[in-house]
């Protein structure tokens, strides 16, 4: 055995070749190396420092937004959902990585604070959100931070505003091999009841306009400027197409779903086929949302 792994298990859960397929939305992806789940951040920063640094490490939250390839991941898959503690100080909102978006959006209501409504809407963990700055019904996640605080590759812990992340559509600059361990939000005050009419408004659409019933990872791609990949793949005639246990939803085409036990092959091949049908016909090349692990972005 490592001694590094050794170490690991002092300070969380560390696990031999753990199907990925089981904590992702998608259902999909083969065994992780090591899977480690630390009890706190003082574990996550001992982990940083004992793991050598030619093992390959991925941050995982929900799985929301993620397709691991059927081979698996070979380093540490780090699991980030015990560090969910959560605060609010009048109109902060402070909120470690591995928070559920959702729960965010209850704490916030409960409160009577607004601006966060959106994240009831997103399968995902305040880690993640941060990491591609999540949005959906005209919010995103950079709206509200106002700075972070991220875990370095040597285990330190560093502070940094919102301003210095250069967030933009989908993107958030973060050093290079560094983690998001907490956030904090400055929210507006309002009635708590007209929150949960919001948030009860963007479920019912969502509901209604996306395949929540089966397993997806949700948007699978960016919208390009001035239109939706939707409306780009839809008008491509790719609705509905089907390859192994995968489909492109016939609800919402920025969707794929595994409705047959899918292979993450399968879902990456629907992937290349929307951009390559949706560049042919319209000259634009949708840049995909879902991390494509192990491939070129």
């Amino acid at each position: 055995m490592n001694d590094w792994v050794d170490i690991l298990k002092t300070c969380g859960t560390c696990i031999e070749d753990e199907p990925l397929s089981a904590h992702t939305t998608l259902g999909v992806g083969g065994p992780a190396r090591w899977f480690f789940r630390p009890d706190n951040q003082a574990g996550l920063s001992t982990a940083m420092i004992c793991i050598p640094m030619q093992v390959p490490l991925l941050p995982l939250g929900r799985g929301s937004n993620l397709l691991p390839p059927d081979s698996g991941f070979p380093g540490v898959v780090l699991d980030l959902s015990g560090l969910n503690h959560i605060q609010v100080n009048e109109t902060q909102l402070h909120a470690e990585c591995g928070v559920r978006m959702s729960r965010v959006t209850r704490i916030s209501a409960d409160h009577g604070l607004s601006g966060l409504e959106f994240m009831a809407t997103v399968p995902g963990d305040i880690g993640g959100g941060v990491a591609m700055n999540a949005g959906a019904f005209g919010q995103q996640v950079a709206d509200c931070l106002t700075r972070i605080w991220v875990v370095r590759r040597d285990g330190e812990i560093e502070e940094l505003q919102a301003a210095q992340l250069e967030m933009s559509y989908r993107h958030t600059r973060l050093p290079q091999g560094s983690l998001v361990v907490a956030a904090e939000f400055e929210l507006q005050t309002t009635d708590g009841e007209s929150v949960r009419e919001r948030i009860r408004q963007m479920r019912t659409t969502r509901g209604r306009t996306q395949p929540l019933d089966l397993p997806n990872c949700g948007s699978v791609f960016k919208n390009p400027p001035g239109d939706h990949a939707a409306r780009l793949i839809e008008a491509a005639g790719l609705k509905g197409h089907r390859i192994g246990g995968a489909s492109i939803s016939d609800k919402h085409a920025n969707f794929i779903v595994n409705d047959d036990a899918a292979l993450s092959s399968d879902v990456l091949a629907l992937i290349r086929l929307a951009q390559e049908s949706v560049e042919a016909r319209f000259g634009v090349r949708l840049e995909p949302e879902v991390r494509l692990l192990g491939e070129p972005s």
